[in-house]
């Protein structure tokens, strides 16, 4: 794509392009599922916690969640015909590539990265964009089988491009989802959006001067290189080292914290639920709380801490 194509898909699509551009480091990833704390839902360290939020992941998907639903998995696939009405392709075409594994029915990516370069030959500039979202939905975001495409992560494609749902909490449920699988069994594959999470973790550890407002602009400044040893990396980090709030991060006042009758933020994914616990990212998202002693600095905190006490809140176990 050129630089005005860029442009316009990003426009629609937010920054998932610019994800598969990110060169993850296999051996981060591998490192960082050793700190995973499946009853909390978190990477716990040695002195601190640290949690992907779905605050963090809009900012480094570009898809902005505010005046959007979020995509929940209905439980239904879409069908065939409608895949064919939105892409230009002939179901009977469709048919002849589509494949099924464990009753889930897929779609050969060397198929439909065919059709995106014959729909660019044609100039049909519009229809190769959502096919190359597509792509980068079935490839990047919701990764599976190596070489084919889900009808889940079509799904969720179809819901962005129809009905403008934000695929931030799904995306987000698929890498917490995964983690919870290792810990019961360590052979299972990290089957997530690695780029974002990969992102998540750098913009933590790596400081830079420039501060940059976009994750994904500041990834390259502040990543690790070829040579970092992410055992040792992670295994020496303190909650002093690591960078707490990226530039990236500021704006927004509201923090979602729950969803009615949930205490924590439930997520919903194609093959089932998982939630995560907001109370432990608060320090993350800008907000800690400490205040040491009883001098003229903490006054107003203490004095909203006893105010507080007189209005408390209780929930049902």
């Amino acid at each position: 794509m050129d630089q005005v194509q860029h442009q316009s898909f990003s426009k629609v699509y937010g920054k998932i392009w610019d994800l598969t551009m990110i060169e993850v480091l296999v051996e981060a990833i591998a490192s960082l599922t050793q700190y995973y704390d499946q009853s909390l839902r978190c990477f716990t360290f040695g002195d601190f916690q640290l949690v992907p939020t779905i605050k963090e992941f809009k900012g480094i998907l570009g898809c902005p969640i505010g005046g959007r639903k979020p995509y929940l998995f209905s439980g239904y696939y879409p069908s065939i015909a409608r895949i064919t009405g939105v892409f230009k392709i002939l179901e009977q075409e469709l048919d002849r590539v589509k494949q099924s594994r464990n009753g889930v029915a897929r779609i050969l990516r060397k198929c439909l990265e065919e059709k995106a370069k014959t729909l660019a030959s044609q100039g049909e500039w519009v229809s190769f964009m959502d096919l190359l979202a597509l792509l980068v939905f079935g490839i990047v975001l919701f990764p599976n089988v190596d070489g084919l495409v889900d009808l889940a992560a079509i799904d969720a494609f179809l819901a962005y491009h129809h009905s403008k749902e934000s695929p931030v909490i799904v995306v987000l449920a698929y890498a917490y989802d995964t983690f919870d699988l290792r810990c019961e069994k360590s052979s299972v594959r990290i089957v997530c959006c690695k780029s974002a999470l990969y992102v998540w973790l750098v913009s933590h550890i790596f400081n830079h001067g420039s501060r940059s407002v976009c994750p994904l602009q500041g990834h390259p400044m502040c990543s690790g290189n070829d040579k970092t040893n992410w055992e040792e990396l992670l295994a020496g980090m303190t909650g002093a080292s690591i960078s707490w709030f990226p530039r990236w991060k500021e704006g927004g006042a509201k923090v979602l914290c729950s969803c009615e009758g949930f205490p924590n933020v439930p997520l919903i994914r194609t093959r089932g639920c998982i939630n995560y616990n907001h109370v432990l990212s608060i320090r993350q998202l800008g907000y800690p709380f400490i205040a040491r002693g009883f001098n003229e600095a903490n006054t107003k905190i203490l004095q909203r801490i006893r105010k507080a006490w007189n209005k408390v809140g209780r929930k049902d176990k």
